[in-house]
């Protein structure tokens, strides 16, 4: 029986109107790697009411808007990533965080954002020897406890965080074309399918 993966959703302001998103490239990415993607919405009353009624097996986090700290406009989705965090540690549920996914499990265990430059469209050799494509304007250079940096770019931003059944990842694995191998096997892993 698949999984059932819990996935965040960016919030896109079209003629004023607030719409839950997701690029459909997640669906690819749920096929190979052989789970059941559940797109959450951004109303922390409808989070609880799915919490409370659909068991998830793991969370995945997607990239997409500024945290509203960093004068992001979606504080819906802030505090339901919030929410889905504390929700995966108290269950001890597997959390993949993925570009602002990653970013915001930093924002969880107090971790300060910088603006970077030279991050937005392009590619970085990380200090693993992997090489991965990069859409963000915001990263971290120093990273606390409990979180541990397991990767970073030559300009010393972090990549790749890990703790206990947590992790985060810069880069945009939905994106490829075709999808990467070992990030496949790399999601896998994390969220235990």
């Amino acid at each position: 029986m698949l999984k059932k993966i819990f996935i965040s959703q960016r919030v896109d302001i079209i003629n004023n109107e607030r719409r839950d998103s997701y690029s459909q490239e997640w669906n690819e990415l749920a096929i190979n790697c052989g789970f059941i993607p559940i797109f959450v919405p951004n109303n922390i009353k409808l989070v609880y009411s799915l919490l409370s009624s659909i068991s998830p097996d793991g969370i995945i986090l997607t990239g997409g808007n500024d945290l509203v700290e960093y004068n992001g406009n979606a504080p819906e989705r802030d505090e339901v990533e919030s929410l889905l965090i504390e929700y995966a540690l108290i269950n001890n549920l597997p959390l993949l965080g993925v570009c602002r996914g990653m970013q915001m499990i930093l924002n969880y265990f107090n971790n300060k954002l910088v603006k970077v430059k030279n991050h937005i469209r392009t590619q970085h050799i990380l200090d693993n020897g992997d090489i991965v494509n990069s859409f963000h304007n915001w990263g971290c250079i120093n990273c606390s406890k409990p979180l541990e940096v397991l990767a970073k770019t030559d300009d010393n931003c972090i990549e790749e965080i890990k703790y206990a059944k947590i992790k985060g990842i810069m880069w945009h694995p939905e994106r490829y074309k075709p999808l990467r191998k070992k990030d496949i096997i790399m999601i896998r892993g994390v969220l235990e399918l």
